[in-house]
């Protein structure tokens, strides 16, 4: 499935289509995959499709500007037309001084039937008002098989707006990818107040008397126009961060990113846009949401049974999954913080042989060897941390294996979900909380801002890079470099008690 993102104006365009892609100014357009772009050749609408923030605020009527995608294989050529839906929504607080929030007119377009590793042209707007946008192009994905996929995947998480966010995506730009996989934490919108002004990176500690945790909502449209010029020809998929939860006083969360961002939520079986799955050639992508219940006794869980049960790995040999807050974590910060979270989904995970996790949440980067309940495994999934993309909350340098570094029990308690912070029962922190050294299921760690690619060679062989920022214009220099290998035969659906002298990946080069 594909999923391009939409155009955006300060109304955002979405282009979704069984492949999507984005804009800047919030429209957005499907195919099943993600494209997105704001066209400022829409600026006479801008009247009417504005934002507003402000203490009144009132919503746009969607309906006053259409959703539509042009497009075809030849430039300049659009044979094929598609119009969808538009929304509006609003971020309200009912405190004295804050301020409130109505987005401009965001478009979801869905496009079926797209010829598979096409190159498509396209133009969105509205052609009664003749508003339409500069031409972009994407191309699509390669279709469910063993021996094809995409060229090169980003992992980015954590990302925000800042200098060091800049860094990342020029550097993530050269790299040249044909997906994006974005694991949440994306504008940091609610590291400001409603009035705007500098950030915090600490929100508690510079706005401790705010009646709310607030979110400057501007900063969305802004994190729009900047990934414009990537996500408008790269398809990017996303799951939430717990910077995306932005609670409102009717008890409102995910207002702006469940509007601004549609996923096949519904095509996979999902009946929440938190959590879904696709395919991307030979890759089974899970996307798991952490902040909406995920015990065995959830709808999330029996759609992630259901969805497991069904994977072909004739088909799909690979099997990702990705959700924003790290299980395998040997940073300070965040540690231990979604132990309930591992004890209620690791096993089915691991029992279906997933390959490769990808979080972020901590600002850092981390690789783990293949693990299994704290224990080396070579049949666990290779964990791996990337949120260090770029934020403002600046990266995490101090390790709970550092002396006086091990947080208390009382620490890193979850923005959502239970508290299970357990001394280990086994191995060399038997009857501890932390390690006194790096963890033997740590590989490697760096306090430094960067991106990861992933290279699938074939079935059972990929290349994973991690690209540090102070490496942007160094050739071919990176700071981890590994291939992963699948053993299909040793570590089957059907093989549950594999666990053998660890077979740990090599590391090439860090």
């Amino acid at each position: 499935m594909y999923r391009k993102q939409p155009l955006y104006l300060s109304t955002e365009i979405e282009i979704r289509s069984a492949y999507t892609l984005s804009s800047s100014d919030h429209t957005k357009w499907n195919y099943t995959s993600s494209i997105i772009f704001f066209p400022w050749v829409l600026r006479d609408l801008r009247s009417r499709c504005e934002a507003q923030i402000g203490l009144n605020v009132t919503p746009h009527d969607p309906k006053t500007v259409a959703s539509e995608v042009w497009y075809g294989k030849e430039s300049g050529k659009y044979t094929m037309k598609q119009n969808r839906v538009s929304v509006v929504y609003s971020q309200l607080y009912p405190f004295e001084g804050l301020w409130n929030y109505t987005s401009g007119i965001i478009h979801h377009v869905k496009i079926d039937g797209l010829e598979p590793e096409t190159k498509y042209y396209y133009k969105c707007g509205d052609s009664s008002l003749a508003a339409m946008s500069d031409e972009l192009a994407f191309e699509t994905f390669p279709l469910p098989a063993p021996n094809k996929y995409p060229r090169r995947i980003a992992v980015v998480g954590d990302l925000g707006l800042t200098s060091n966010t800049t860094t990342t995506i020029d550097h993530l730009i050269m790299n040249d990818p044909s997906m994006i996989l974005m694991v949440g934490d994306l504008t940091y919108a609610n590291q400001y107040l409603t009035t705007g002004g500098k950030g915090a990176s600490c929100y508690s500690c510079q706005f401790p008397d705010a009646p709310i945790r607030e979110t400057f909502q501007p900063r969305w449209d802004g994190w729009g126009r900047f990934m414009e010029p990537l996500i408008s020809r790269v398809p990017m998929m996303v799951i939430e961060g717990n910077h995306e939860i932005e609670p409102q006083a009717a008890g409102l969360t995910f207002q702006s990113y469940l509007t601004r961002y549609s996923v096949p939520s519904k095509e996979s079986g999902s009946n929440s846009n938190l959590y879904y799955s696709f395919n991307a050639g030979g890759i089974h992508f899970i996307m798991l949401g952490a902040y909406v219940d995920y015990n065995q006794t959830s709808a999330q869980y029996s759609w992630l049974q259901h969805d497991l049960e069904k994977v072909d790995r004739g088909v799909t040999p690979w099997l990702v999954a990705a959700w924003h807050s790290p299980w395998y974590n040997s940073y300070s910060s965040h540690y231990q913080e979604f132990e309930c979270m591992r004890q209620e989904m690791e096993e089915i995970l691991y029992t279906y042989r997933v390959d490769i996790v990808f979080s972020g949440h901590v600002h850092a980067y981390e690789r783990m060897n293949r693990v299994y309940n704290y224990t080396l495994d070579p049949c666990g999934p290779v964990y791996i941390t990337v949120g260090d993309g770029g934020n403002i909350e600046k990266v995490d340098a101090d390790h709970a294996d550092d002396p006086g570094k091990c947080p208390s029990p009382g620490d890193n308690i979850p923005e959502f979900g239970g508290v299970c912070h357990m001394n280990f029962s086994s191995g060399p922190a038997k009857g501890k909380f932390c390690w006194d050294r790096q963890p033997e299921w740590s590989a490697y760690r760096e306090s430094s801002f960067g991106h990861g690619i992933l290279e699938m060679v074939n079935s059972t062989h990929a290349l994973w890079t991690w690209h540090r920022n102070q490496d942007i214009y160094r050739e071919n220099s990176h700071g981890d470099q590994i291939y992963i290998v699948r053993q299909p035969q040793t570590c089957s659906v059907d093989s549950k008690d594999s666990r053998l002298s660890p077979s740990i990946p090599v590391a090439l080069e860090h």
